[in-house]
């Protein structure tokens, strides 16, 4: 049967006679997510559902072309995304369902999902600056146009142009100063550029750190990470920098999301909206923002000791629908400015 509730998910287990409980349902996730929390996440959906969570894991690109190349034989029942551009470029080629949940209309803000019902959200991925508490003073950087600017020549770490979170910045600068003045940051930024681009975010931060360069872009979790870490040098490292929310006398901090769609072709349509529905949860909201240090959907900063030393900002919500649009010129400008 394609519908299968709680109450026949619990027939269909067994207990075997050393008491380990057995399942024959199953829920495929497709996943860009690669963090020890999912793991946690998954295994308590399963505990409390019955359902056996099975995850593919790959850059969300890939994903979506393999959904595209499997077509109805796909045996995927959830995509999962890290970036609002990528999950709309995936319902837009028709490889997602629409779903309708009160729960998740009522934990999810309307402009963070889909019109069409067709993915919501279920963390945010703020993306600030962190400083050189030693070499810049506060309120020298407020924005991130202020990263173009000639005064920080040799003084800027980013990371590549092919990370999809520097794809959707820029492509959220485009949206709000249109694509000329973004192509003038882009190549500022590239003419402040310390180093070429090269690592991930925490590797921006530890150099920030380490004074080879004064300030860097990057997602705040990742701070969250270092400063919580079980690596010494990975806490002094983030003790040595600050972090900030860039625009807020302005259009906002640039906001992007994980999200999840249940896919078009899913033979278990009532178990993948129940899972989505999990996501958003209390409990599961908590151990985002306390484990992997993404803000949760709800901006609830009670849930986190760490969030709530960042404090609260206005975050840049009236781009995240069109970011998917903008993905083409950003990633032209990345090419025309020479950012690596």
């Amino acid at each position: 049967m394609r519908f299968i509730r709680n109450k026949q998910l619990v027939a269909a287990c067994i207990v075997t006679l050393i008491g380990i409980l057995t399942c024959s349902a199953e829920l495929h996730v497709y996943s860009h997510r690669h963090y020890g929390t999912d793991e946690k996440v998954n295994q308590l959906f399963t505990e409390k559902t019955g359902i056996e969570v099975k995850v593919v894991n790959a850059d969300a690109d890939q994903l979506i072309e393999r959904l595209r190349s499997e077509g109805k034989s796909s045996p995927a029942d959830v995509l999962i995304t890290v970036d609002a551009g990528r999950i709309q470029r995936a319902a837009t080629e028709g490889l997602l369902q629409p779903v309708t949940s009160e729960t998740l209309l009522a934990k999810t803000p309307a402009e963070l999902r889909s019109t069409e019902g067709l993915w919501y959200p279920f963390t945010l991925r703020m993306r600030g600056i962190v400083v050189s508490k030693e070499f810049v003073k506060d309120g020298e950087i407020t924005t991130y146009e202020d990263l173009a600017k000639p005064k920080w020549r040799g003084r800027i770490l980013a990371r590549s142009s092919s990370s999809s979170y520097n794809q959707a910045l820029l492509s959220s600068i485009v949206i709000a100063l249109g694509e000329e003045k973004a192509r003038d940051w882009a190549a500022g930024v590239v003419g402040n550029f310390a180093r070429p681009p090269q690592g991930g975010d925490r590797d921006q931060i530890k150099a920030v750190a380490a004074g080879l360069a004064d300030a860097a872009i990057t997602n705040s979790y990742y701070l969250g990470l270092l400063l919580n870490s079980e690596d010494e040098a990975d806490r002094k490292a983030g003790q040595a920098v600050k972090l900030f929310f860039p625009n807020q006398d302005g259009r906002g901090a640039h906001t992007n999301i994980s999200a999840a769609g249940v896919v078009k072709t899913s033979d278990n349509v009532a178990e993948a909206i129940q899972y989505l529905e999990f996501l958003v949860s209390d409990e599961v909201q908590k151990l985002y923002a306390t484990e992997t240090y993404e803000h949760p959907i709800s901006m609830d900063l009670s849930l986190s000791p760490q969030l709530k030393t960042w404090g609260p900002f206005k975050a840049d919500k009236a781009a995240l629908p069109k970011l998917g649009e903008a993905y083409p010129a950003a990633i032209r400008i990345f090419d025309q400015v020479g950012w690596k």
